[in-house]
């Protein structure tokens, strides 16, 4: 009896699917115009979504290669008031200072420091010259182990060629295809870096863009050969400290506050004329950041599918009168009023699934055109894809269950005598 029973159901709930199937066909231009209005609000969600999650991917990787267990010290921004005065700004990090932290640190700190040199450099060899869009940074000997910045070919610098200035150079894997032929050998040849000659000791892996600029457009010096062509007066060096286990780097930022704040003469009582950003902390606030659009995202196809809602609502009211013969014709039948308002209903979650998955289509392909602007990863967020079906069945149920409601309810007399 009960198997009897569950055949039953299946072939109505069958039936009742072709039925919508064959009533959504007979009414092809309002179920495209409902469609497409749900579609753009589910696109316009999944299109935002996938581009912000794009971004969340691409700061990941980013900063996955130096992991969570290394932190920067930079200069500190001043604003505000302290002791009812206005501090001064803040002096760049010097050379001198830099070094002599370096001498300072414990031994499981890594320490390395850099200085952006020039972003408007031009590379030339032979008559080959690069766009002026050269990034130059000058380096010491533990930059490449600290930062995780593997090499294609070559070797870095060591200590005693930082230290003597010795005119070498790493470049980057754009600079390699402008200016040599697949066949040529780029280890040990020679550029020319503003009027002067660098000897050629490694490449670069290539590394894509950050944030919409290219990171292989990047050559590495020594900090020596930077102060002796491009100076660093007023220029301001960045220290990065690599932890050798990642449990201890609250106790290393520490130890580096109290290091850091005797070399820079920061009097006791006063604020630290510097500041210190560990890589998780740094990551977090980033994407904390993007948390703002994707919820940006969601408002705007809430508020959409609320207007597709409406839509649908009125497109449904209109088929029911218009289907007012056919309504009656089932009732007298002996078509039960739930059986009616299942139909009704089966044909409006119908319509919003399949106006879902035409959004959700259009959403991936224009979010992750929007990321590959900005060179950031192809992604697919499964779970607002899950969210955006949810959306469009609620949607559907919400803007429907009026609608079968009002179509259940009719007198099969008065259905059957309307024309």
């Amino acid at each position: 009896m009960y198997i009897r029973v569950m055949n039953t159901s299946r072939t109505l709930i069958h039936e009742q699917i072709n039925v919508a199937i064959g009533s959504i066909r007979g009414q092809a231009l309002r179920t495209t115009l409902t469609v497409g209005i749900i579609g753009i609000g589910i696109m316009a969600l999944i299109a935002m979504v996938t581009a912000t999650e794009s971004l969340k991917e691409n700061i990941r990787v980013e900063f996955s290669s130096l992991g969570t267990d290394y932190f920067t010290i930079n200069p500190k921004r001043n604003s505000g008031f302290f002791r009812g005065q206005r501090p001064a700004p803040s002096k760049p990090i010097t050379f001198r200072q830099a070094i002599q932290f370096s001498k300072l640190a414990s031994s499981d700190l890594l320490v390395t420091s850099s200085i952006f040199a020039s972003g408007n450099a031009i590379l030339g060899r032979n008559a080959k010259r690069t766009d002026p869009n050269i990034q130059i940074l000058g380096i010491d000997g533990n930059y490449l182990d600290v930062s995780n910045i593997p090499l294609s070919q070559g070797r870095g610098f060591s200590n005693s060629e930082c230290e003597d200035g010795t005119p070498l150079i790493i470049i980057g894997s754009n600079i390699e295809q402008k200016l040599f032929e697949p066949w040529e050998q780029v280890v040990g040849s020679n550029l020319l870096l503003s009027g002067s000659r660098y000897t050629v000791i490694g490449v670069l892996e290539s590394r894509g863009a950050s944030f919409g600029m290219s990171q292989d457009n990047q050559c590495l010096i020594s900090t020596t050969a930077v102060r002796r062509q491009f100076s660093d007066v007023n220029r301001s060096y960045t220290i990065t400290c690599s932890v050798a286990k990642a449990e201890n780097i609250e106790k290393s930022t520490d130890f580096a506050t109290g290091a850091f704040r005797m070399v820079r003469g920061d009097q006791p009582g006063a604020p630290s004329s510097f500041n210190i950003s560990k890589s998780n902390s740094l990551v977090d606030t980033l994407l904390e950041a993007t948390s703002g659009i994707t919820i940006a995202a969601a408002v705007i196809g809430i508020i959409t599918l609320f207007g597709a809602g409406i839509g649908l609502m009125n497109i449904m009211l209109v088929s029911v009168s218009e289907r007012t013969r056919e309504i009656g014709t089932r009732k007298s039948l002996g078509a039960s009023a739930r059986a009616i308002r299942t139909q009704f209903l089966v044909e409006v979650i119908i319509i919003g699934q399949i106006g879902g998955i035409v959004g959700i289509t259009a959403g991936l392909g224009i979010g992750n055109v929007i990321a590959s602007v900005f060179d950031t990863p192809f992604v697919v967020p499964w779970g607002w894809i899950g969210v955006g079906m949810t959306l469009c069945m609620i949607t559907s149920l919400a803007s429907g269950y009026y609608p079968a409601s009002k179509a259940a309810k009719l007198d099969p007399i008065t259905a059957l005598g309307r024309v």
